[in-house]
């Protein structure tokens, strides 16, 4: 039973539509860090004098010898609220588009004309109503 619901699961193409939504959004996100990583974050490095944001970190406490710093790199986590944000907008933008095909698809069409005995009907009733 269990594996029947599930063979109907997947074949529906809802786990497949997912799986598919899933490695292009994956691909997506890879590009959308390239964009923020390679182009706007040394942009507004330079508007901003020439800082990298991969460099802003707290040093809690130094390197001593072979132990590394303890630090918080909060410039890694601006640029992944950068990532986010644009990818958040980008999927706004699509689902938006997707919105606005599907009102289109779901207008209801006109009204079929009505049949010959419907107009029969209709012509003998204002007749009768006449008299």
């Amino acid at each position: 039973m269990f594996l029947k619901e599930f063979k109907e699961f997947a074949i529906k193409g809802n786990a497949i539509d997912l799986a598919v939504g899933v490695i292009i959004g994956g691909a997506f996100g890879k590009i959308v860090t390239s964009i923020v990583n390679d182009i706007l974050m040394p942009i507004v490095g330079i508007l901003l004098g020439g800082v990298s944001f991969t460099d802003l970190k707290y040093v809690i406490k130094p390197a001593e010898g072979t132990i590394p710093e303890a630090a918080i790199k909060y410039g890694n986590f601006i640029q992944s609220v950068v990532d986010f944000t644009i990818i958040a907008f980008c999927i706004f933008i699509m689902v938006k588009a997707i919105n606005g095909l599907r009102k289109k698809e779901e207008t209801p069409a006109a009204p079929a004309a009505p049949t010959k005995e419907e107009t029969l009907l209709t012509e003998i009733r204002d007749l009768l109503a006449k008299k």
